[in-house]
């Protein structure tokens, strides 16, 4: 299985110039810079208390994805508050923004079909509600994904297909249920997006639970300003081998 790896071990590890060597270099720079500070605030914290754990693999795939996700949320609380899960693919030829959204969520959809956990209760398998969160292994999960294909929206670029998985429980241990709390950091990470980015932040940006908040239209975020429709009733309704056969949902 690949591993997980701090910081620290990627270097080791990948000392001479390769793919990966190259876009955490690329990672390194964007997360570490002082000069243009990346926008989500959480990330630049856990990159540098060195709470991040990294993962490289051929290509996206989800029963590999799988087990690497399953075996970081088993540690992810032992970590550190600021914990999340970057997994790089190797780069390929690049796509338009529309095949890596249709790749993305198909992702979330197989990761789903395998996860053997029950969902938490609490929350709903219906994407177009309030209270929806990707789930594995019984945790809510913020997820975020990275592409090439995005231009103007720098901060949700980067040379491979890159996905983060970011416990949901992170947020609620560094905002607990604090409103001013939540308000004060979701406008530090609109403040840099405005200046990071070739545009304007996404206006359906939102806090988590709020009536009319959609979490999934946060996942992928293109190049445009338009709310993504809901790209499925429900993830991981069919299994992996059914999805094989038939098609998936684009």
């Amino acid at each position: 299985m690949t591993e997980l790896l701090t910081k620290t071990e990627v270097s080791q590890l990948y000392s001479d110039p390769c793919w990966q060597r190259v876009i955490f270099s690329e990672f390194e720079a964007t997360l570490d810079s002082r000069s243009r500070p990346f926008p989500c605030v959480f990330g630049v914290a856990g990159f540098r208390k060195d709470e991040l754990r990294f993962a490289f693999l051929e290509k996206m795939d989800a029963e590999a994805l799988a087990e690497l996700l399953e075996a970081y949320l088993a540690e992810a609380r032992s970590i550190g508050t600021y914990t999340s899960l970057v997994v790089f693919s190797r780069p390929g030829p690049v796509k338009n923004l529309e095949s890596y959204r249709r790749d993305f969520w198909n992702l979330l959809d197989d990761l789903e079909a395998l996860d053997e956990a029950p969902r938490p209760a609490e929350i709903p398998e219906a994407l177009d509600t309030d209270h929806w969160e990707f789930c594995f292994a019984g945790e809510p999960i913020f997820v975020v994904c990275n592409t090439p294909a995005n231009i103007l929206r720098q901060s949700r670029r980067s040379t491979s297909f890159m996905v983060t998985f970011q416990p949901r429980w992170v947020f609620e241990g560094i905002l607990g249920t604090d409103d001013p709390a939540m308000h004060k950091a979701l406008a530090t990470v609109r403040k840099r997006l405005a200046d990071f980015d070739a545009i304007e932040p996404a206006p359906f940006l939102g806090e988590y639970g709020r009536p009319g908040n959609r979490e999934y239209q946060q996942y992928f975020i293109d190049d445009t300003n338009e709310a993504p429709g809901c790209p499925f009733h429900a993830l991981g309704q069919r299994s992996v081998d059914d999805k094989t056969k038939k098609g998936k949902v684009a």
